[in-house]
């Protein structure tokens, strides 16, 4: 079933991928919007990617743009957001220099992405099967009964019961999670190369949002496709991750492989945020350390670090210099941090 469909998708400009390619490289991203107090950096300088096979987490407070970072690459930002610099590498084609024609095209068919409230995502107006069919007939040349199959195989993949009679059900006639399902469904159908879920677990019990991780990874390994996946949730980052890109106040300040950034991280964003949750191996009663203050506004954006007024390892120069993303100490452990040094490790997570 799963091979059937992937083998139905249209021919792309882009090549096939290996377990080992880079499918989306995002370069140098930065994204703008103005508003009544002056231009607003959303996205700061912003470069990362993401390998076939593999899952790269995006972890940050709200507004920090680990959403709009995505947006702004897949060309589906609100209207007042504007791409000001950057590359968007979709398997070496470049999305922002890409066509609206273009665009339409990619999306669905090289890239996917699944939004965190299922309810407003879907039409309330329609049968969940006949979105699923119309995303289909949208871009491959198949009638209206293939297509029908094809959404109950769809259905059928994502783990939903009784898929064929589910099919003419409307999206309130769903719970949470089966509404989920049918979004991944939508977005895996045309077998993307990239499938970008943002917050697929908001709003979810712990034992479904389980079981809708395990289903993303489960694609992810039979597909050989690359995940992004959009979160807060650093206990779900930690299962399911392979890599992980923290951000803040729009740009990253740590990017580094799951065990590493757990272990010794090399930012004091990133141990803050491991102090703010809590861990199976302190003593019960012990008291959780929130992240003092506020995020800074981004229209007026300190000078030198946008964390330095909240860190409690700031020196003087923190409010001067502003950091850049440099390997700490290791290539592939990166931190934008003048001090990431003095980080003893001893702040993440076992």
């Amino acid at each position: 079933m799963t091979n059937a469909i992937a083998d139905t998708r249209p021919e792309l400009a882009v090549a096939t991928q290996t377990a080992t390619d880079v499918v989306l490289d995002v370069r140098g991203l930065v994204t703008e919007v103005q508003t009544p107090r002056g231009s607003a950096r959303l996205v700061d300088n912003v470069s990362l990617s993401v390998s076939a096979g593999r899952t790269l987490a995006v972890v940050g407070e709200s507004g920090s743009g680990k959403t709009m970072t995505f947006l702004s690459a897949l060309g589906i930002a609100p209207p007042a957001v504007r791409v000001t610099a950057g590359q968007a590498l979709l398997a070496g084609q470049d999305l922002l220099a890409s066509t609206p024609e273009q665009l339409r095209t990619l999306r669905g068919t090289a890239v996917s992405m699944v939004f965190q409230d299922p309810l407003t995502a879907l039409n309330p107006v329609f049968t969940v099967g006949s979105q699923i069919s119309e995303v289909l007939r949208a871009h491959l040349p198949i009638g209206p009964r293939e297509a029908r199959e094809r959404a109950v195989a769809l259905l059928e993949r994502v783990h939903i019961p009784s898929p064929a009679r589910r099919l003419d059900d409307y999206p309130h006639q769903f719970s949470g999670g089966m509404r989920q399902r049918v979004l991944i469904a939508m977005a895996i159908a045309l077998g993307p190369r990239v499938l970008i879920a943002d917050e697929p677990t908001t709003a979810l019990d712990v034992t479904v949002q389980a079981q809708i991780l395990e289903l993303l990874t489960q694609l992810r390994e039979e597909s050989g496709m690359a995940l992004v996946l959009i979160t807060h949730d650093l206990g779900l980052v930690a299962r399911h991750a392979d890599e992980v890109a923290v951000f803040y106040a729009g740009r990253i300040v740590e990017r580094a492989a799951v065990d590493p950034l757990f272990t010794e991280p090399r930012h004091p964003y990133t141990t803050s945020l491991f102090r703010s949750i809590p861990r199976l191996d302190e003593t019960p009663g012990t008291k959780l350390t929130p992240i003092s203050g506020q995020p800074p506004n981004l229209t007026n954006l300190p000078r030198g670090c946008a964390f330095a007024a909240r860190c409690d390892m700031r020196a003087d120069d923190c409010s001067v210099r502003r950091p850049e993303l440099v390997p700490a100490p290791d290539p592939d452990h990166l931190s934008a941090c003048l001090y990431w040094q003095r980080l003893s490790g001893d702040g993440g997570l076992p």
